[in-house]
C-alpha cells in the first residue's frame, strides 16, 4: 500500500470516529494513534467476533457498519441486560480487555459486519495516554459498580424485609433459648432466677417442656408483696395457669394483636408439638419498629445504664443491614456505623465519670485504628487510649491512677456492648497508653527516630488517631506535632513505605485471584488494609491532617499529582472492597469472628468478582506509585 493510501484510510478512519462519542472528544494525537493502529475486519453474518471461550480478548472493537449481538453466556446475570444490539460507533469487550480477562459476553455479527480492531497492548497504550479515553472506560467500570450495588440491595432489600417488618415469624424473632421451671420449684428460687437473669417473666413447664404457667414481674406487687406470699411455696400456686402462647409459624403482628386483645406483655412461642420455644415480649415488637437513626441517637443519649446502652448496640447493627438494603455506600454506611458507635461510647464514658473522681484532670479518650479513621464495620474490637494534662508534674501519677481505673470500666462496658476487649491490650486500661501528651510525643518520636518492625506496627494503628471525648486540643497539638516530625524524617517515610508494600494484592498471573489454603481471601489483610497504608503515608508526607483514609486519598491527591478521575477510581475501589467486608460480616452474630474478612471469590456472581479485580488492581496502581515515590 502506498503511503498516500495509507494516509487516505487514515483519514477515513479519523473521520468515522469523529461522528461517535468518546472519540468525537478525544486529543488529536491520542485520536491519530487510534486510527493509525485500527485494522478494519469484515465479520460475516451468523459468525462469531468474540466468545469466552476465545479467551483473553486478543483485540478491542469498535463497530464501523452492521450489527453485532452481546449476549451474556452461563447462568448468572452478569449485567442488567441478557443481549443487546451493537451498532456502528459502539465497542466491545472494555471490561475484559482492561482486567485482560476472558469475555463474559457472546458477540456474534446478525448483519455482515466491518469492525475496527486494535491490538490489547494497544488500547492500554490509549487509555494511558488519552484522560477523555481513561475516564469513558473508568465510566463504564463505575457503571459495573452501580449494577453491584443495586444487586446488593435487592439482596439485603428481601433480607431486611424478612427481618425487620412485622410479618417475621416469632421462630424467627426469637434468639434466646428459653428460661423456665417446673411448677414444684420453690418460690423464691424462681424470682431469684428471674432478677439474676433480669427476665421481664418466668415460664413453668410441665416434664415435656410444655408450658402450663407464667409469672410476670407485675404479679409481684399484688401477689407476693402486698398478699404476703410465702416465698416457700412452690411457684405453681403463684403462677397464672394456661398462659397465652403462640406458635412459632405466627407473625410478630398477630403476637401484637394478641397482646393488644388480652392486656399482656409477653407471649409464649411454642413448637407444633405444643414444646417452649421462647418468649416474646412487647419490648421485641417495640424494637422492629423503633430503628432509625434518631430514634437509635435518642435511645444512646438517654441511656441511664449499660443495659439500655446493650440494645441500643444491637440496634446500630440493625440499622447498617437496613442502610444496605437501602443501597448506601461502604463510605457513608462506615461513617454511619462510626458515628453510631462515637455516640455510645460517649455515653459509656459520660456514665463511668459519674462512677470515678476526676476532678482536677483535663483528658481526652483518643479512639485509635479503625475507630481513628471513621471506618468501622460491624466487626470491630477496642483500640482506644488517654491523653491527659494535670497542674503539677507531681500529679502526674496519682492522675493516671484515677484514670486507669476509669478507663478499665470503659472498657468493660465497652465490651458489654459487643466491642471486643483489644487482644493486644491496645486499650486506654492499659498505663503505656494512658499518658500525658507529652508522653505521647515522646512515644511517637521514638517510633519515628528508631522505625524497627514493631515500631512501624505501632505507627500503623498509633497515627490514625482522634478526640472521641474530652480536649480536642489535645488531638490537634499531637496531630500538628506527629504530621511535622514524620515529614522531615524521610527515612522513616521510606521504611513505612517499604512496609506497606510487603503485601500484595492477591491477583494472578494466570488465575483471577490468588487464594488462601482455604480458598479465600482475607479482604482486610490483603485489600483494605493496602489503601489504609499508602493513604496514611501520603498523608503524613503532604501534611494532611484527616484520619480517613478516603479523606486523606482526596486531599493528598492534588499534591501528588493525580488526577480526579484516577482518585475516584483507586477511591472506588476501596470503598467496594469495605462493602463486600460489610457484606461478609454475619450481621446477626457478635462482632470480631474469625471469618468476618474473608471472602471465598467463588461464593461472588461474576459481576461482583469483576469489580472485586479491578479494585485489587487500583491497590495495586496504588503501590506502584509509592514505589515509584521511595524508588523500592
Amino acid at each position: 500500500m502506498t503511503t498516500e493510501a495509507a494516509n487516505l484510510l487514515v483519514g477515513a478512519s479519523t473521520d468515522f470516529l469523529r461522528n461517535f462519542s468518546p472519540f468525537n472528544r478525544m486529543e488529536a494525537e491520542a485520536l491519530a494513534f487510534l486510527a493509525e493502529r485500527a485494522v478494519l475486519a469484515f465479520h460475516p453474518r451468523g459468525s462469531d467476533i468474540l466468545t469466552p471461550e476465545m479467551g483473553v480478548p486478543r483485540h478491542f472493537y469498535i463497530v464501523q457498519r452492521g450489527k453485532v449481538q452481546a449476549s451474556q453466556t452461563g447462568s448468572t446475570t452478569v449485567t442488567e441486560y441478557a443481549s443487546m444490539t451493537l451498532g456502528p460507533g459502539e465497542c466491545f469487550p472494555i471490561g475484559a480487555i482492561s482486567a485482560r480477562r476472558p469475555s463474559t459476553n457472546a458477540y456474534v455479527a446478525v448483519e455482515d459486519s466491518f469492525c475496527f480492531q486494535l491490538g490489547a497492548d494497544d488500547f492500554l497504550h490509549l487509555m494511558q495516554m488519552s484522560p477523555v479515553f481513561h475516564l469513558f472506560c473508568t465510566q463504564y467500570i463505575a457503571s459495573l459498580l452501580n449494577q453491584s450495588r443495586q444487586q446488593l440491595q435487592t439482596t439485603f432489600a428481601q433480607r431486611a424485609a424478612e427481618q425487620q417488618t412485622m410479618t417475621t415469624s416469632l421462630g424467627k424473632l426469637v434468639k434466646q433459648d428459653p428460661v423456665f421451671v417446673s411448677a414444684d420449684t420453690p418460690t423464691r428460687s424462681a424470682l431469684e432466677r428471674m432478677n439474676e437473669l433480669r427476665l421481664g417473666c418466668m415460664v413453668v413447664v410441665d416434664d415435656e417442656r410444655r408450658p402450663v404457667g407464667v409469672v410476670t414481674q407485675s404479679d409481684l406487687l399484688p401477689r407476693v408483696i402486698l398478699a404476703a406470699f410465702d416465698l416457700a411455696r412452690p411457684i405453681g400456686e403463684l403462677m397464672t395457669a394456661n398462659p397465652h402462647q403462640l406458635p412459632t409459624t405466627a407473625s410478630a403482628y398477630d403476637a401484637a394483636l394478641e397482646m393488644a386483645t388480652h392486656g399482656v406483655r409477653h407471649l409464649l412461642v411454642v413448637d407444633s408439638d405444643g414444646i417452649l420455644k421462647g418468649v416474646v415480649s412487647e419490648r421485641d415488637l417495640f424494637t422492629l419498629q423503633r430503628i432509625s437513626l434518631r430514634q437509635i441517637r435518642a435511645g444512646i443519649e438517654n441511656a441511664a445504664d449499660i443495659h439500655a446502652l446493650q440494645r441500643a448496640s444491637a440496634d446500630i447493627r440493625q440499622l447498617a443491614l437496613n442502610l444496605i438494603a437501602q443501597g448506601i455506600g461502604a463510605e457513608q454506611l462506615t461513617q454511619f456505623i462510626s458515628a453510631l458507635n462515637d455516640a455510645l461510647t460517649r455515653r459509656i464514658i459520660v456514665l463511668a465519670r459519674e462512677r470515678h473522681d476526676l476532678l482536677g484532670i483535663d483528658f481526652a479518650w483518643i479512639a485509635f485504628g479503625s475507630e481513628g479513621r471513621h471506618e468501622q464495620t460491624l466487626s470491630t474490637d477496642q483500640d482506644n487510649g488517654i491523653v491527659f494534662r494535670v497542674v503539677a508534674s507531681s500529679q502526674v501519677d496519682e492522675a493516671r491512677r484515677r484514670l486507669l481505673a476509669f478507663a478499665k470500666t470503659v472498657n468493660d462496658d465497652l465490651a458489654a456492648c459487643g466491642f471486643p476487649l483489644c487482644k493486644g491490650n491496645i486499650m486506654a486500661s492499659n498505663p503505656d497508653l494512658c499518658l500525658t501528651l507529652e508522653e505521647w510525643k515522646s512515644r511517637f518520636g521514638d517510633w519515628i527516630r528508631e522505625p524497627d518492625p514493631q515500631a512501624l506496627l505501632n505507627a500503623s494503628i498509633f497515627f490514625d488517631f482522634r478526640v472521641l471525648y474530652g480536649n480536642e486540643r489535645f488531638g490537634d497539638q499531637l496531630r500538628t506535632w506527629l504530621n511535622k516530625a514524620a515529614k522531615g524524617n524521610t527515612t522513616f517515610l521510606r521504611m513505612m513505605a517499604a512496609n506497606a508494600l510487603k503485601v500484595l494484592p492477591p491477583l494472578g498471573r494466570i488465575r483471577d485471584f490468588v487464594l488462601e489454603d482455604d480458598g479465600s481471601i482475607d479482604l482486610k489483610k490483603s485489600g483494605a488494609r493496602l489503601f489504609v497504608d499508602v493513604a496514611r503515608i501520603l498523608a503524613l508526607r503532604t501534611g494532611v491532617d484527616s484520619s480517613s483514609t478516603v479523606q486523606r486519598l482526596r486531599q493528598a491527591s492534588t499534591k501528588i499529582g493525580f488526577t480526579a478521575e484516577e482518585i475516584a477510581a483507586i477511591i472506588d475501589g476501596f470503598n467496594f472492597i469495605q462493602l463486600l467486608r460489610l457484606r461478609s460480616q454475619h450481621l446477626e452474630t457478635k462482632h470480631d469472628t474469625a471469618d468476618d474478612n474473608r471472602v471465598d471469590p467463588e461464593s461472588l456472581n461474576e459481576l461482583d468478582r469483576r469489580i472485586l479485580k479491578e479494585a485489587f488492581r487500583q491497590a495495586r496502581k496504588l503501590q506502584l506509585r509509592l514505589k515509584l515515590d521511595y524508588q523500592l
